[in-house]
């Protein structure tokens, strides 16, 4: 198959939308298929202006440049919501030439809304008052609505997501498909489980109101009270040090470290020198960084909302806690600190669980869409 994948990002690999694009290209190509690849910066050599349409005319610069070479691929994979502008094309041009449209979708914007129109309410979300919801309502769920409806087939990365493209959009269940995230084979080492408590915590992932930090930060002032010489890492959050430090109480500031960058290459190493993997997001498609700390073999406390419970069973293979409860964050990994039978056992199931999660694996159900999108045309 010679195959088109589009996202609107930047072309980078520590970035989670990105890698999952460069991933599941790398196994398709081993599979011999012809992929090519459009981010964000492929498009526009320089920043879109006004800023805030750059999704909107990176979805029509991708319909047009699709367009333009109707016969040059034989299915596109338009991540959403950027295949709005050539979805919509098709279904009112009905082109006898082009491409079979199948979208890729991370996660639930009803479930985003709803999220952080709560956390709005508690003074804990950043910009969703009413005005930033009237926008996102006008704007972003617009283009997320069309990219669902005009789609041949969807590859949807978490189920709570997929059975809202069925039930909401009435979409077919035999087009819309949980296909989840992957992690690379080299996540997956051995790690030796000390009988001493553990002390060393670690959240990767952007330093986001989304991401629950709020709560993490609430979690770790009541650890490090209960807890001597507990120490938290922050990496990959792409914020200042000092910034992120204002959100922990003034007397446990000393005892978070902040890495805001964390080169590819060294994050299994990154993973193997903490004991527990500590993420509260409130609202997810499929974290990448959740099946690589499960991966190398570190147990994890996640809560139990979308993409986290698609990998996660509470007390099998993690531990999952009810969203934005910084309480009940504390008490499970305090549990696990003190506990190397548990750190132990809830360890290596996380690590056969992720065996199912392999790039090699999930790309191949991918692989199966995009052939019936072809064969359905």
């Amino acid at each position: 198959m010679r195959i088109l994948i589009a996202i609107g990002v930047h072309r980078q690999r520590e970035a989670g939308a990105a890698g999952v694009v460069l991933n599941h290209a790398r196994e398709l190509g081993k599979r011999g298929h012809i992929v090519e690849c459009w981010f964000l910066d492929d498009i526009f050599k320089q920043p879109a202006k006004p800023q805030r349409f750059e999704s909107l005319f990176f979805a029509l610069a991708v319909a047009r440049r699709i367009r333009k070479e109707p016969e040059k691929f034989d299915v596109v994979n338009l991540h959403a919501p950027w295949g709005c502008a050539y979805g919509i094309w098709r279904r009112v041009f009905r082109p006898s030439v082009s491409p079979p449209y199948v979208m890729t979708m991370q996660g639930s914007e009803e479930r985003y809304v709803l999220t952080m129109r709560r956390e709005n309410g508690k003074g804990r979300a950043w910009n969703f008052a009413w005005k930033n919801r009237t926008w996102h309502r006008a704007y972003h769920q617009t283009m997320y609505d069309y990219s669902i409806k005009t789609a041949n087939y969807g590859a949807i990365a978490n189920r709570e997501a997929t059975a809202c493209c069925q039930l909401k959009y009435e979409r077919d269940p035999a087009r819309m498909w949980f296909v989840p995230n992957g992690t690379e084979e080299r996540f997956f080492i051995s790690r030796a489980f000390s009988e001493d408590p553990a002390t060393k915590l670690l959240y990767v992932g952007t330093w986001l109101d989304r991401k629950g930090v709020y709560y993490l930060a609430d979690a770790f002032g009541m650890l490090a009270k209960r807890i001597s010489g507990i120490r938290l890492t922050v990496a990959g959050c792409v914020a200042p040090e000092e910034q992120l430090k204002s959100f922990f109480a003034a007397d446990v500031r000393s005892q978070v470290c902040v890495m805001p960058f964390v080169p590819r290459e060294s994050m299994p190493d990154l993973y193997a020198r903490h004991d527990i993997f500590v993420f509260p997001s409130l609202v997810e498609g499929m974290p990448l960084t959740l099946l690589e700390a499960m991966a190398t073999g570190m147990p994890a406390v996640t809560t139990n909302t979308c993409g986290m419970s698609d990998v996660v069973e509470d007390e099998r293979n993690g531990l999952l806690v009810p969203p934005a409860d910084a309480e009940a964050l504390a008490d499970s990994v305090e549990r696990l600190c003190n506990s190397a039978e548990l750190r132990e056992r809830l360890g290596i199931a996380g690590q056969q669980t992720v065996r199912h999660y392999t790039w090699e694996r999930v790309t191949g159900k991918l692989e199966r869409i995009l052939k019936l999108a072809i064969a359905n045309r």
